[in-house]
């Protein structure tokens, strides 16, 4: 956590993104952790069959909560920019609501790396993983 006294309102900002909130995800703030959450629809369906949650829409969820980890830790509103980002579908989303918790496995000056796990009903039964590089964006004082 940084030195600076105030956490920015992880869940507000996260709001400010357009895609955040058509997914419907919200950020549980809780002391020094955080946990996503993606609120079921059925627009987040991707096999109507299954019925599945979208790939796409279990990728984004990881992306996002991500960010959320980084802004959170390191105490600013500059959102981190994505680089690179690898996922594993374990299992099927199913449609109810998905949980997720990330983890900075290591954070430099301008890159962080960070680890995802999304869930359903069972925290030892992850959905989906990702491992990504974030490029850290420096408050505007500091970019000179």
């Amino acid at each position: 956590m940084s030195d600076k006294a105030e956490v920015p309102d992880i869940n507000a900002l996260i709001q400010s993104i357009p895609y955040a909130q058509f997914l419907g995800m919200t950020v549980d703030q809780r002391g020094n952790e955080i946990t996503a959450l993606l609120h079921f629809s059925e627009k987040l369906i991707g096999n109507p069959v299954l019925p599945a949650l979208h790939g796409g829409v279990i990728g984004a969820f990881l992306e996002l909560t991500s960010v959320a980890q980084l802004t959170f830790e390191t105490g600013t509103d500059a959102l981190p920019k994505s680089i690179g980002l690898t996922f594993d579908y374990l299992r099927s989303g199913r449609p109810v609501d998905t949980f997720a918790r990330a983890r900075i496995t290591k954070h430099g000056r301008r890159v962080a790396t960070v680890t995802a796990e999304a869930w359903q009903d069972d925290r030892s039964k992850p959905i989906a993983t990702s491992h990504g590089h974030f490029l850290l964006r420096q408050p505007e004082t500091e970019q000179g």
